[in-house]
């Protein structure tokens, strides 16, 4: 078995802040990363969209950074930077120098602490006319672009704080008031609701003391208690939605309620919707591409996820000329049968293998690791997940992996959303020359699967 022992030393600020620092002198660099615990998921009816809103402000100035200002002054330095939202936090990180350590969490702590000396109406308006180029870059004009929005409202229920997108509605976002985004900022950021990672080339007590003194005299803010969600069961019956539009092969995207992240069910889900459809040797892929040669790929994900439900799908390019429904029986007949028969030995091995492996190669990364530390210190309350997650997964049996589907990925319980191509309109690619040039790609973690990156 594979031992991981990252060092990880932690200490809570008096105002709050948990910060972590994970030693490691391999590179002169340090990998700084905070994680916020707002994301879409606290937003309420009619203030849809204000956790992503907020990412973008935050690079748009604060009491003593001019706007812009925090991209050139580390770039300068040689860093690397971003931010993400997604439905249970917001996440703000950088690589820099070990020199440059010191001037990445002034700027943190500035905009952390004093961002509304900046949000002006005229930040406001523009962010607002960014967010919206956003959304017309990445859902409104690509295939397929709106598949995770429909998903998310076709699985989750209406009212549930996973229901809606990161990306929010526009509609909301045009009626928002400076003072409405003021409140939500006062609401959410402070270093009581905040955790900050430390990884690479800096010690403990470094780290602490850099920590103290920029993040130190912050003062916290009033949280309004909410318990987690009880677990979401799996739907009671099939349920559909059908998109037909221009895309260029039709798609298929079957979905599932999975237990809360984390919990050796969920861990147990993850194993059998590799063994259907995540790998390149999964039984999907075997059947579907290879030998009824009905679909071009497949795919198979899960998304986990804290506040009472988390979500795994199946996805299936359809061949041309392939009949859907027969794609789609089929789908449900290979999950079925597993559920009958559960994993075998080799493909268990190769799932836990892959699983591994990935998690290995995300691990060497100083910036992969501190984001999974911040991952798990915020939403589990276990930044050691790091160092036991492999032991967690291979510690899944062949009959857990088959109990698991059985429990959560029966075909009955399923949610199907469907794009289908349009005969009468010939796909055209999206031409590239009708929106603005996305600078900064999109991260590739893996429970983060709809992320929106700062521009």
């Amino acid at each position: 078995m594979t031992a991981i022992s990252y060092p990880l030393v932690e200490r809570t600020l008096a105002n709050g802040l948990r910060v972590i620092v994970s030693e490691d002198h391999t590179v002169p660099n340090v990998a700084v990363n905070l994680w916020v615990g707002v994301g879409s998921r606290h937003e309420s009816p009619g203030r849809t969209g204000f956790a992503h809103l907020f990412e973008h402000l935050m690079f748009q100035g604060s009491r003593n950074v001019a706007s812009g200002e925090h991209f050139s002054a580390l770039m300068d330095e040689g860093a690397r930077l971003n931010a993400t939202t997604w439905f249970d936090r917001t996440n703000y990180f950088e690589t820099v120098p070990t020199g440059a350590m010191e001037l990445a969490l002034w700027l943190e702590a500035d905009r952390h602490g004093h961002l509304l000396d900046a949000v002006t109406q005229e930040n406001l308006d523009n962010q607002r006319d960014v967010v919206k180029e956003e959304k017309r870059q990445r859902y409104d004009n690509v295939p397929y672009g709106k598949a995770l929005i429909d998903i998310y409202a076709t699985v989750f229920p209406e009212g549930h704080p996973y229901h809606h997108p990161t990306i929010g509605s526009m509609e909301d976002l045009d009626a928002a008031t400076l003072e409405d985004v003021h409140a939500f900022y006062r609401a959410h950021y402070g270093p009581n609701n905040t955790v900050l990672t430390l990884v690479g080339d800096v010690t403990p007590d470094e780290g602490f003391a850099a920590a103290e003194k920029y993040f130190g005299p912050l003062p916290a803010i009033e949280l309004q208690a909410r318990e987690r969600l009880a677990q979401l069961p799996p739907l009671s019956e099939p349920v559909r939605l059908d998109r037909v539009g221009d895309v260029p092969n039709d798609r298929i995207y079957v979905c599932f309620r999975l237990p809360v992240d984390t919990t050796p069910d969920y861990l147990a889900c993850q194993v059998a919707v590799d063994v259907l459809g995540g790998l390149a040797s999964s039984r999907l892929v075997r059947r579907l591409v290879r030998t009824d040669e009905t679909a071009v790929a497949v795919g198979g994900w899960t998304m986990g996820l804290v506040d009472g439900v988390g979500l795994g799908t199946i996805t299936v390019d359809v061949s041309a000329g392939a009949d859907v429904e027969q794609v789609e029986a089929a789908v449900c007949e290979e999950i079925a049968r597993f559920i009958a028969e559960g994993p075998d030995a080799a493909e268990l091995e190769s799932v836990i293998a892959d699983t591994e492996r990935s998690w290995l190669s995300a691990l060497a990364s100083i910036e992969e690791r501190a984001d999974h530390i911040s991952h798990h210190a915020l939403l589990t309350g276990d930044p050691a997940y790091v160092n036991t997650f492999v032991e967690r997964i291979r510690a899944v049996t062949a009959e857990q992996a088959r109990a698991a589907a059985e429990a959560w990925l029966d075909p009955r319980s399923r949610a199907v959303v469907r794009y289908l191509a349009d005969p009468g309109l010939p796909f055209e690619e999206p031409d590239e020359t009708d929106s603005v040039k996305d600078s900064d790609k999109d991260s590739d973690k893996d429970s983060d699967k709809d992320s929106e990156e700062a521009a």
